[in-house]
C-alpha cells in the first residue's frame, strides 16, 4: 500500500469540498445517448454486486490454486461499500442537481438516495475489487486493466452527475484503504 497515494486522495477529496462548498461549478449536465449511455452505464457497475459475484466465480472456476483468495475479495468489496454506506448515512450530502445540493444534513439511517452522495460506493468497491485483484498473490499482470476500470466506473460517477468530484476521490480513498486492509489481515 501506498501511504502517500492515500494521503494524497484524501487530501485532493479535501481541497476539492472546499471549492465545491465556495460555489465552484464542477457539475457537467452532459446527456449521454445510444451506444455511449449503455457502454458507460456498464462501465459504471464495475465493483458492483454482481460484478464481483463474476470475479469470483471465474477465479474459483479457472484458477484453483487461488480459491483462497475469493473470500478476501468479496470482503474487501462488502466491507469498502458498507462504510462508504454508513458515511453516506451519517453525513448525508446532497447529490448534485438536487435541491439544496452538495450541502450535508446529517445522519439519518434510513435510506433516502438524494442524500447519499459522500463517498462514492461505487468508487470504493470499484477501486476494492481492483487492488485485490491486482495483488501480487492475485493477477498483477492485469494491473493496468483493473485500475482502468476502477478509474473508468469512478469518472462516470461524476461525468453522469450522481456524485461531487470530491465524493469520487474519497470513495477511492476508502476502497482503497479498506482493501489493504483485508490483504494485510489475510496476510496477501
Amino acid at each position: 500500500m501506498s501511504l502517500a497515494l492515500l494521503v494524497w486522495l484524501t487530501m485532493a477529496c479535501a481541497v476539492f469540498m472546499v471549492l465545491e462548498a465556495a460555489g465552484l461549478r464542477t457539475t457537467l449536465l452532459l446527456s449521454f445517448k445510444g451506444d455511449i449511455k449503455r457502454e458507460s452505464r456498464w462501465l459504471a457497475q464495475y465493483g458492483q454486486a454482481v460484478c464481483t459475484a463474476v470475479a469470483a466465480a471465474l477465479i474459483w472456476q479457472l484458477d484453483p490454486r487461488r480459491r483462497a483468495m475469493v473470500l478476501p475479495l468479496i470482503l474487501a468489496v462488502a466491507g469498502a461499500t458498507f462504510v462508504a454506506t454508513a458515511i453516506k448515512r451519517l453525513v448525508g450530502r446532497v447529490r448534485p442537481g438536487r435541491d439544496k445540493a452538495g450541502k450535508f444534513l446529517g445522519p439519518s439511517w434510513r435510506h433516502a438516495n438524494y442524500r447519499e452522495s459522500f463517498p462514492s460506493s461505487h468508487s470504493a468497491a470499484a477501486v476494492a475489487l481492483t487492488v485485490m485483484l491486482s495483488l501480487h498473490s492475485m493477477y498483477p499482470q492485469a494491473t493496468a486493466t483493473f485500475w482502468a476500470l476502477a478509474l473508468a466506473c469512478a469518472c462516470l460517477r461524476y461525468l453522469l452527475d450522481s456524485h461531487w468530484p470530491s465524493d469520487v476521490l474519497g470513495g477511492i480513498a476508502l476502497g482503497y484503504g479498506v482493501a489493504y486492509a483485508v490483504a494485510s489481515v489475510f496476510h496477501m
